[in-house]
């Protein structure tokens, strides 16, 4: 904690400094997926910028400014330079478009081992302006009750994902397309929900998926884990890219069952889809998939204990196993 200041602790989607002597806060981030970056350095370091600013208005905060830190091996070799390249014109489309200024960074070339180069690794450190503190919004589902909205369409996105690395051990694909008018659409209806304090939870979906974001939020629940009863329509998707796929330009609200139909009405007028999900309730996460023709079947079914079991003993884990993999 920055003294008696810090609002909202990382961990959530981005940590909120109060300014003290004010009514406001900052917001700040920092984001990079350097897998994306490999298989396509533009829409990864592009991703990057709209991740970190999707962090920052689920807190309820606008972005305001970013920095970066460019990390890449040796850029005398062609491959590297295309790379970089390619790196910095994603940035740049992407902060035009969201409207973001980039006020400095820094470039570190030459990362490189016996030749093999580091993967490409554009992080991108956001800074985000929130007008009232007391409306800063945390990632954790906050009360049994409460309606779950997805914000944002799910489509057929496993190439570059933590799903195939971890479950499949390929680190190969076409990293999730990124839309900079649907980023930039859904970013406005999160900031004018957060500010007519209709959100009582919001999570950008990322690394894991929608079926991660899901379980993040609830093990993230203020006092304790909150559990979820979720149920997604397939739309003739597969069930591993439903639940795993990155697809971008995704956020997860709850909300007051009384303040769902509001947040449809924003969705809409800005063109943005918006889905129920589910409800929060009881202590376990419960996802069913609801197939084309009607029928329902429960694929997750995991006590939230469990869960967090899993999720805070991820590291220890992997080192006392001695596996270089992602828990």
């Amino acid at each position: 904690m920055v003294q008696t200041n810090t609002v909202i602790r990382p961990g959530s989607d981005a940590a909120v400094l109060r300014i003290k002597g004010t009514d406001k806060a900052l917001a700040v981030t920092a984001d990079c997926n350097s897998l994306y970056c490999v298989l396509n350095p533009y829409t990864g370091a592009a991703s990057a910028v709209a991740e970190a600013a999707r962090n920052l208005v689920c807190t309820g905060a606008r972005p305001l400014a970013l920095t970066d830190c460019l990390n890449f091996g040796n850029p005398e070799r062609p491959d590297i330079m295309w790379q970089f390249i390619l790196a910095v014109e994603g940035i740049a489309d992407a902060c035009k478009a969201l409207q973001i200024p980039v006020v400095s960074g820094n470039v570190s070339f030459y990362n490189e081992t016996r030749g093999l180069s580091i993967y490409p690794t554009p992080i991108i450190g956001m800074v985000g302006l929130l007008d009232h503190v007391e409306q800063a919004v945390s990632q954790g589902f906050k009360a049994e009750g409460d309606a779950i909205l997805l914000l944002g369409e799910t489509g057929e996105d496993l190439g570059g994902t933590e799903y195939l690395r971890a479950v499949h051990h390929r680190e190969q694909g076409t990293p999730p397309v990124l839309n900079l008018e649907r980023e930039a659409a859904l970013q406005r209806v999160v900031l004018q929900a957060v500010e007519q304090g209709l959100v009582r939870s919001a999570h950008d979906c990322a690394e894991g998926g929608l079926a991660v974001a899901l379980a993040e939020s609830c093990l993230s629940a203020t006092n304790g884990p909150l559990g979820a009863e979720i149920v997604l329509d397939r739309h003739g998707l597969r069930r591993d890219s439903l639940l795993f796929g990155e697809s971008q330009s995704r956020i997860i609200l709850s909300v007051k069952p009384a303040n769902r139909e509001k947040i449809e009405v924003l969705a809409r007028q800005d063109g943005v889809p918006c889905s129920v999900l589910g409800f929060v309730r009881g202590q376990r996460l419960m996802i069913s998939i609801r197939d084309d023709r009607g029928g329902t079947a429960l694929w997750i079914d995991r006590t939230c204990d469990k869960l967090d079991t899993m999720w805070r003993g991820a590291l220890r884990a992997a080192l006392d196993t001695g596996e270089g993999g992602h828990a």
